[in-house]
Order: structure tokens, then sequence, then C-alpha cells
């Protein structure tokens, strides 16, 4: 009985065993199908994935209409409810294909997918959300993976990070903007007290005054008083200057980023299971991001 007892536990052990590699190999496949773009197999997920949600976001359109949701109602919400479980499915898939979840859910892409999904399932409790299914839309990003675009989201990546790198003197700026149409509102309130031209308390003059200086102009309030024009004329040259400055700190840090940023064909599409990442450099073995091993595709 020994022996038998004994040679059961080999016998689990190696079964066990064996799961677990044939396992990994099913996960190593899901992701290199799931989240690269360097395979048949992925390119053709990617854009089953990009119908998928074009499909369902037209379906969120059409719904929007009263004609058609009268008329096609039902389909209306099994196409819903058909498309979440899809994404669903998708989005767990794509959380257990990754060493590490936390980073993936935490990611960009990662919180869109989750938010892609929850309006659905909030609107159990909560009645009309199914509008908010539309972000849907920020997940067709993963176009520029499939159409060899990357160095379209480098572009962008280029802009953030001037971005990122002038946002202190874009605080600054904002501030003095906020400190101006606050004086300026609290003037034209002042000046306009008497009138019946709009300007009935300081946050109201104050709103104005943000509308004014940022050149869009409705035309709800308007001052009556020369006085008040004079102020509204000077704000409005104003707004033409400030709108220049932002643009010009921006474009200082993009020119100076230039001479740092490295050639777009350099990369490629594969992603780190550890920290969720792409941009890798060709031929890399080791992610530049955590330093975690990269699957050899």
């Amino acid at each position: 009985m020994e022996i038998v007892s004994q040679s059961l536990w080999v016998l689990a052990f190696f079964y066990f065993r064996e799961n677990e590699r044939s396992m990994s190999k099913i996960k190593d496949y899901l992701h290199e199908v799931i989240f690269e773009a360097e395979t048949p197999e992925g390119k053709a997920f990617d854009v089953i994935l990009l119908v998928s949600i074009l499909l369902s976001v037209l379906v969120v359109f059409l719904e929007s209409v009263s004609s058609y949701r009268e008329q096609y109602g039902a389909w209306f919400y099994a196409l819903e409810w058909f498309f979440t479980i899809l994404f669903t499915l998708e989005y767990v898939i794509r959380i257990w294909a990754v060493d590490k979840p936390y980073k993936y859910a935490t990611s960009f892409f990662g919180v869109i997918d989750l938010a892609s999904v929850i309006p659905t399932y909030l609107s159990f409790f909560v009645g009309g959300l199914q509008g908010l299914l539309v972000i849907r839309v920020l997940r067709l990003l993963r176009v520029f993976r499939i159409f060899k675009l990357g160095h379209f989201m480098n572009q962008g990546k280029f802009i953030i990070d001037a971005l990122r790198q002038s946002r202190t003197k874009i605080l600054l700026f904002l501030y003095f903007v906020l400190m101006v149409v606050i004086i300026v509102g609290t003037l034209l309130y002042l000046v306009e007290a008497d009138q019946d031209s709009g300007f009935t308390s300081i946050p109201r003059s104050i709103y104005w005054a943000i509308v004014t200086l940022t050149t869009v102009g409705y035309g709800d309030i308007a001052p009556q008083t020369e006085l008040g024009q004079i102020l509204a004329a000077i704000v409005m040259l104003m707004g033409y200057a400030i709108i220049a400055v932002p643009t010009g700190i921006v474009s200082s840090e993009m020119s100076r980023g230039l001479y740092g940023r490295t050639n777009p064909s350099d990369h490629n599409t594969r992603h780190c299971p550890s920290c969720s990442k792409e941009g890798h450099d060709v031929g890399a073995k080791y992610c530049k991001h955590c330093g975690g091993s990269l699957m050899s595709t």
C-alpha cells in the first residue's frame, strides 16, 4: 500500500506539473495574441476587436434616436449586452494573461477597458447610463498598433512630454488668468450694478469675463455703460495676447525635445507581461521600463 501511495503522489506531481506547463503555454499564447500586433493571430484579434467596438458604439448612437429606439429597442438591448459580455470576457482574459494584473488594470488602456463595460452593469441601479458606453471609442486607439502607425503614437507621446515639462509654467499662467477674470469681473459688476445688463452678481460677472477673455463671446451678457465697454474692449484685446502664451510655452518645450528623440522605426509593438508597456527596441530581451523579461515572438 505504501508503494501504491507513493506512486500516486508521483503521478499527481507530474500531472499537475505538466498541467501547469500547459497552462503557462496557453497563457503565453493568449498574451501574444491579445497584446502583440506582430503575428497574424494578433492582427486578426485586433481587427475583430476594433470592428466589435465600432459596432457597439454604433448601437449606442442608434439607440439614442427615439424612432429607432421605439422600433428596435429590444434588438439594441440584446446587442448592448452581447458586446458588454464580450468585452468583459476579453478584459478578464487580459488580466489573466499578464504577470502583474494590477499594472495592466491601472494602465491607460486597462482603465478604459474596464470603464467601457461598467455603465451597462450600473444601469441596473441607475438608469440612463448607457450613453456613457461611447467611452469605448477610446479603445480605437489600438488601431495605431494594428496598422503599423506606432510613429503617430510616438508623436502623441512627444506632445504629452512637452506638456508635462511645461506644466509649471502653464499652471502659473492659469493662475494669472484666474486673477485677471476675478478682478475684471468684479470691476464690471461694480460698474454695471445699476444697469439692466445682466451683471447681477460677481460670479456671473466673472463668467462674462471668462467668456470674453477666451474670445468665445456668447453675447448673453453685455456691458451698457461707456466705462464697462472700455473694460470689455481691454479684455477682448487681452484675449488674443493670452491665447499666444501657452502656445509659445509648449512650442518651446517641443523644440527642446526634438534633439533627444529616437527614430520611431526602432520600436515595435511588443508588450511587456510585467508592466504592460509597449515601445520596446527591436531585438530587446528585457523591458526598458521595469527590467522584466520580454517574450520572444
